[in-house]
């Protein structure tokens, strides 16, 4: 998906009905931040407000995921397009998902491998230290490998509104976490939960 090309659509589109973003937003139940979101590229509309939004710009959801207006003629391919574009999203995101899975793994067995070493051979004192400085850099690299991943990885759900939306990687890092869960603050209602990663839309 063209989320640039999209928001621009989106923009165009409620301007042309005479739209602020605050009265689109209104109609929709949601902040205005979410629309500049949306035009900005930053994200997509959650699946549960794409007939609303496509209600109030009276556009179709074909046009809304092409990001331009389709003619009768081209409705079928385009849609086809759609489709197939969210298949791969899809795949790409379980890529990625997996990726940051074994990342994790390959850090974890690598930190722990070089602190047996620094730990149990018979070695210089200065050869340990930067043994342990190694491991200390392996691990903070192999975090940071992996949360990049794992953010762009997917969606997160809010627990109360049913929102998806992607953290930025300052709150992911400082949320605290289950495996499947972060707590995070909702974009579009401002609440703060325990939001589950979602990896398809």
């Amino acid at each position: 998906m063209d989320q640039i090309r999209i928001g621009k659509f989106i923009a165009e589109s409620r301007k042309s009905r005479n739209l602020t973003q605050r009265q689109l937003a209104d109609a929709l139940s949601i902040s205005d931040k979410t629309i500049s979101k949306w035009e900005c590229g930053k994200g997509l509309p959650d699946v549960s407000l794409m007939l609303p939004l496509c209600t109030a710009l009276d556009i179709t959801v074909n046009d809304l995921l092409s990001g331009e207006r389709v003619s009768a003629t081209d409705y079928q391919q385009k849609a086809e397009g759609n489709m197939m574009n969210l298949m791969k999203e899809n795949e790409e995101n379980r890529k990625k998902m997996a990726l940051s899975i074994i990342t994790g793994v390959i850090t974890i067995i690598a930190v722990c491998a070089l602190i047996v070493i620094a730990s149990f051979l018979d070695l210089p004192v200065i050869v340990r230290i930067i043994l342990v400085v190694f491991s200390v850099a392996v691990a903070l690299t192999g975090i940071a490998a992996a949360a990049m991943l794992d953010i762009k990885a997917g969606y997160f759900e809010c627990s109360q509104c049913k929102e998806l939306f992607v953290p930025s990687m300052d709150e992911y890092v400082k949320s605290y976490h289950t495996f499947t869960k972060r707590r995070l603050t909702c974009p579009k209602c401002g609440k703060t939960g325990m939001c589950r990663h979602r990896i398809t839309r």
